[in-house]
Formats: C-alpha cells, structure tokens, sequence
C-alpha cells in the first residue's frame, strides 16, 4: 500500500461497530433499488433455519475492529469474468448449493458487498495524498487489480440468480427512461472561464517571441477566452440529445493551502447565462471550493455567495475526507458525484448504480444519492495520471461501457469546459464527440443529475 502523504491531521475515528444486521439491510436495500420485483417473503440472510437464501456468515468480527483492509480475496469464475470474492474462505466449495426451498451461497457476499461499497478502507485507512484524497494507490481496487470491474454489481448477480432459483420468475434491472439499457451522465466542472491565453502567451514569453505575446496578452482584453464556452459546451451534448450538468465554482480566491479555484467570479452576466442554459433543459450545480468538503461553513459561504438553491455538489480537486464530508453533504444537498479516483477511470466503490454512503457513528445509510464518477477528462491524459494517447482513450473506455450496460448502471464522465477548446488534441473536442457517439450507438439515455435522482424510488431510511 501507499505510503500516507503529509497533510492536516486527519479527524479521529468515530464509528460504531456495524452489526451483522445493520450490513444485510444495507447491502439488500441497494439490492431493491437495482432490482424491481424482490418478493418481500423471502428470506434473505444468514440464518439457515429460515430457508430462503442462505449466506454463508465469513465476517469473523472483522466489522466490529478498524482494519482497514480485508483479508485478500479469492477469485472466482462468474458470468463471464474472474471476480474477486472477499470473505471467500473455502474458494474450494461451489459458490450455490441448492436444496428443497434452499439456495445457499458460500461466500459472505453481503460483508464483501458492503465492505465495497460502504467504503470501508477509506474511512478507516489514513493514507491521504497531497490533496486531502484517499488514493487510488492505497485501495484493493489497485492492490488487486479490479478498479474497472462492478464487482458488488456481480456479487448481486450472484443473489439475483439464487433469488431467480427460488421464485422461478425473472428479476429485471429496475428500467432507465425509454427503457434504455443503462443511463450516462454528462457534467463539466468549471474551473475557468478566462484562462485559455495564458499557456501560449507563457510559452511566447519563453521563447523570447514578445510580439506574439504582447499579441495574446491584448486579445485577452479585447476577444472572448477560448475557454469562456458555456454555450458551445452545451450544444456539443444537444447533438446528442444529452444535456449537461455544470459545475460552478464560486470562489476565485485560492484556498487557505494555496490550491487555486476559480478565475472567474459570478457576475450578473454570468447568471443569465446559466438562467438560459437551464431554459434549455441543461442543470448547474455547486462547485464546492478548496476548503469545503471539511468546512461547513464555509460551504455555506459559497451557496450565499450565489444564491444557489440547487440540488446536487461536487468538490473542487475530487477533495473528499469520507470522515467529515458525507456529514456536511448530507446536511444540504440531495446528490454528490465527486466519488471517483483522479488517477484511474473506474468504480470507486466497485458499483455501476447511485447509491446511497454509509454513516459509521450512526451504522446506517446517509440520505443523499452519490453519483460516482467513472471517467474525467484529466485521467486519461494528465502526468500524474494515465498518459493515454487520444487514440488509445476510446478503447480503454469500451470496456467500462460495456459493464455499466451489462447491469444497467449509470456511467458519470466529467468532461471539463477547457478541454473543449479547438487546440486540445488529446482529450479535447474529438476525444468527447468519439466517447458521446460510442454511448449513443448503445442505446443509452443522458441524464442529468437531478434527472437521476427524480427517477429512482424515494429512499427509506431503516
């Protein structure tokens, strides 16, 4: 694993020990939520004497400790792919036993689906980057190699199959709009809106040309930034019958650690312009500064600053402290969609849904959606990141489609305003139109986030 970077201290731990119970109502209520049609009377769980489907009890007291990291899990063959199975000790046995009003599954796929998507290694790992960020480095999706696979996607297959046994009728992925096999989401974080000049002016500077520079530094006064793209942005999507989510960033003072935010500040221009975006059927939602997924107040701040009434955040740099943020998310808003790793595409929670964070010192679910993020422009191609070139992006991503559609998720990409400019050849303009045009071509609806939100079941909190 990483080692943990230097940053703030980290706050201390808080969690209550997460009963047995408490992880089965979790794990099956996502399981509803994918799912349409899960007979109520059917016994789903640990207890043998019950019938029904019975799930092999592995945990061994392991979500009663603060270990952040499972035991390694073991792999098995399933529908197609060699999936990780955690709490799998005896990988020996068949993975479904069946009996007279019995399905039994060897594996403890709940503990194994909720240590996943809880969260588990994050909130009790204190590995942190430069950023504040649980890295991608530290997690079991890097240790073992499954960043790009929905893993408690197919441990549900497994519990859909056994549940499928018993009833002896279908279980149907709960249907996106127009019945499309799975649904997209399209958002741009918008950083900047004034700064597209500066790293040709910067180079014209270095290579002593002064008049090409005079040139650029003047045009930054008299003609509209390159990135100032608002409109074009949007109707890149229309041409597929998408509309955008826009991130807006309030703040243009760098945070208190130096880490800059926006380089634009919100005029009543600016306004209109977002007043005629959503016209158009296009969302904008808060852009949380540097500073706020551990600052509350602060948070506050930037709402007051514009006034924004919205529904939805996601913070600036992917910042997410899993033991402050879902608190201060959860207190305002009804979705986030920072949950991705910066340094690789992929399922943060091994899971292609929505989904709804889990809240160690209470031992139950938060009661806003998070919409994780899968891809983001800078991955592919940043120094720090992947290094793909624009001709290897499209078929590294094909894989991911295929998996959101094999289980009728919701794929999130953030393509940011500034890689919409004409000079980027990389993941600019041409690298969007080609991933937008492979989506269309599978049949997907483009939501926007309130959209998702509006068209799953209103969450019940046990």
């Amino acid at each position: 694993m990483a080692q943990a970077a230097s940053f703030s201290p980290l706050p201390p731990l808080a969690a209550v020990p997460v009963s047995q119970r408490a992880r089965l109502a979790y794990v099956l209520w996502h399981f509803a939520l994918v799912y349409e049609g899960l007979p109520d009377d059917l016994p789903i769980g640990y207890d043998a004497a019950r019938g029904g489907v019975v799930i092999a009890d592995h945990s061994a007291g392991f979500f009663t400790k603060t270990a952040p990291y499972a035991a390694a899990p073991n792999r098995r063959e399933w529908a197609g792919q060699r999936i990780p199975f955690f709490f799998d000790p005896h990988p020996e046995k068949p993975l479904l036993e069946t009996a007279a009003g019995t399905v039994c599954i060897s594996a403890d796929i709940v503990s194994a689906a909720f240590y996943l998507l809880s969260g588990w290694q994050e909130y009790f790992s204190s590995e942190r980057d430069q950023h504040g960020r649980f890295p991608y480095a530290a997690s079991v999706q890097q240790q073992f190699g499954f960043v790009a696979l929905p893993v408690v996607n197919y441990y549900f297959d497994v519990l859909k199959v056994a549940v499928q046994h018993l009833t002896n009728r279908p279980l149907q992925p709960r249907p996106w709009a127009a019945d499309a096999p799975f649904a997209s989401f399209i958002s741009h974080d918008i950083d900047l809106l004034h700064s597209a000049w500066k790293a040709p002016a910067k180079a014209a500077l270095k290579q002593g040309k002064l008049l090409r520079f005079a040139r650029l530094w003047w045009q930054h006064f008299d003609q509209p930034d390159a990135w100032d793209n608002l409109e074009a942005v949007a109707a890149a999507t229309e041409k597929y019958g998408a509309r955008s989510t826009f991130f807006m960033l309030p703040e243009h003072r760098p945070g208190a650690d130096g880490t800059p935010n926006a380089d634009y500040g919100f005029s009543r221009e600016l306004m209109e312009r977002l007043e005629k975006l959503e016209a158009a059927g296009h969302q904008w939602e808060l852009h949380g500064s540097i500073g706020t997924a551990t600052d509350k107040q602060l948070l506050t701040n930037n709402q007051y600053w514009i006034e924004y009434h919205g529904r939805g955040i996601r913070f600036h740099y992917l910042r997410w402290e899993p033991r402050l943020t879902p608190a201060i998310v959860a207190a305002e808003y009804e979705f986030d969609a920072t949950l991705g790793f910066a340094e690789h595409f992929g399922f943060r929670h091994s899971y292609c849904h929505p989904f709804y964070p889990f809240d160690f010192e209470s031992g139950r679910a938060f009661s806003f959606l998070e919409i994780p993020l899968n891809v983001m422009d800078a991955t592919l191609h940043h120094p720090n990141y992947l290094q793909l070139a624009a001709s290897q992006i499209l078929p590294a991503l094909q894989p991911l489609f295929t998996e959101v559609g094999k289980f009728g998720g919701v794929l999130s990409i953030l393509w940011h305003n500034d890689h919409f400019d004409p000079a980027n050849t990389v993941t600019g303009p041409v690298q969007f139109h080609e991933l937008m045009t492979d989506l269309q071509q599978r049949g997907t609806t483009f939501l926007t986030g309130r959209q998702i939100l509006d068209q799953l079941p209103a969450p019940r909190f046990a």
